[in-house]
């Protein structure tokens, strides 16, 4: 953080009078209500100190560690005395006070946003220590940090801070919360594109190292016609003969190797049609297998291409689910799952996905499906819950995002599971149904 930026944020903070709530966020992020409902974030962490303001910080629990019971009795309702910035270096000092039937207790609070010896620390009229967020030893830094121990001034800063002059220092907070969320927007997009992005490559390179359904099927017909010509021609064919010669059905003369580990021309016709047989199999799986590889592909395509376009982390966050290892169960590599405000939203990657989903569904699942094209199948399951409408807006957002790259209006239909009656594969009809727009653009 910039002395000159903490400096006008210092004439800012000393307009007000009292603290009505401090507490921690999160690990190294401290909440402060300053006369009432003016909250303002300080932001402790090494090598990323600021302080900001927003409109609303979810807090990750509730911390009660020796630190955090002296800050909230030293300063929830305490009246702030004094603010200044010490030795004209990068120190924030409140001095504060709490008066009590007896006497009035003066408390400092001071916060250091000094690079690697980042820190907050609460001393006494008398300079000692009474916490800190970080204890540090005198073999760890030039200065000992530790409870009990009279509090030591740090050396001058060796360089003359510049001037960087801000309009407004409450726009500047507000401006700094966001430039942290957009850098930590813009870093998780980057390192979700390069796992997506992974996940495309390998499919791409099991797409080419499939055989060619092509090849596989005129490789099945010559070995099968092959079969059929020594087949027809037994009569013909001599025991000592290594290479067979024989007349094809149009009159042209067809070459055919005597392999030497027959022992008779019609063992080789049967390894022939059983060669052709293998062939055809190898073909059709090959067929399905590049189908099942391409959609998806497709929809890793769409996946980058949602990453790419969101806008901020809640996104991210539903997209990315964090994984709960309860027991372990098979998931389909053909179904994706989220979560939206507590429901499980599952979406068919593929046909065969959404032939699994409508066959897993239960009867008061909701299920979606973007209304007279095809779409990816989508699943809300509700436990016999009414399912908020918030949650299928969201939900039907998704399903038109992996179903399509447009960017427009389209509409989406939703219905009960029992609604809705398997005709062929993925191929449904549906009835008593709700009709939602959704706007992707």
């Amino acid at each position: 953080m910039k002395y000159s930026h903490l400096k006008q944020i210092k004439e800012y903070l000393a307009n007000f009078q009292k603290i009505s709530a401090i507490y921690r966020v999160n690990d190294t992020t401290i909440k402060v209500a300053f006369d009432r409902d003016d909250e303002i974030f300080f932001e402790m962490q090494r090598s990323n100190s600021k302080i900001f303001k927003c409109d609303n910080y979810t807090r990750s629990k509730v911390y009660s560690a020796p630190f955090d019971v002296v800050l909230s009795k030293r300063f929830n309702r305490a009246n702030i005395l004094n603010v200044e910035l010490v030795d004209d270096d990068k120190i924030l000092r409140f001095k504060t006070s709490i008066s009590s039937a007896y006497k009035e207790e003066i408390t400092y609070l001071q916060f250091e946003f000094t690079g690697k010896y980042t820190n907050v620390i609460i001393f006494d009229e008398e300079e000692i220590v009474l916490e800190a967020l970080r204890h540090v030893d005198i073999f760890s830094s030039f200065r000992e940090v530790k409870v009990g121990q009279k509090l030591l001034s740090i050396p001058s800063a060796p360089y003359a801070p510049k001037d960087y002059p801000v309009e407004n220092v409450e726009k500047f907070l507000y401006d700094e919360y966001q430039r942290e969320i957009d850098a930590k927007l813009k870093n998780l997009k980057k390192q979700k594109l390069l796992v997506l992005n992974k996940r495309l490559q390998k499919l791409q390179k099991l797409q080419r190292l499939l055989e060619d359904e092509t090849e596989l099927e005129q490789e099945a017909q010559i070995a099968q016609h092959h079969g059929n010509l020594v087949l027809s021609n037994l009569h013909n064919i001599k025991a000592y003969q290594k290479k067979l010669e024989l007349e094809d059905y149009d009159g042209s003369l067809v070459e055919i190797e005597f392999a030497k580990e027959f022992s008779s021309p019609s063992s080789m016709a049967q390894a022939l049609f059983k060669k052709s047989k293998k062939a055809k199999q190898k073909a059709l799986h090959s067929h399905i297998e590049r189908s099942s590889i391409i959609s998806k592909m497709e929809h890793t395509k769409l996946f980058i291409a949602i990453v790419e376009d969101a806008k901020d982390m809640a996104k991210l966050e539903l997209l990315f689910p964090k994984q709960v290892q309860v027991k372990k169960l098979k998931v389909s590599d053909s179904i994706e799952s989220f979560w939206i405000e507590g429901y499980k939203i599952q979406l068919g990657k593929n046909e065969k996905g959404n032939v699994e989903l409508l066959k897993l569904a239960k009867a008061k699942d909701v299920w979606i499906h973007m209304k007279d094209r095809p779409s990816a199948h989508l699943i809300i399951t509700t436990d016999k819950q009414n399912v908020p409408e918030s949650v299928i807006k969201e939900a039907a957002k998704l399903c038109v995002e992996f179903s399509t790259a447009q960017k427009d209006k389209f509409l989406v239909d939703y219905t009960p599971r029992r609604e809705v009656t398997i005709q062929n594969g993925a191929n449904v009809l549906y009835n008593k149904y709700k009709t939602i727009e959704v706007d992707v653009r």
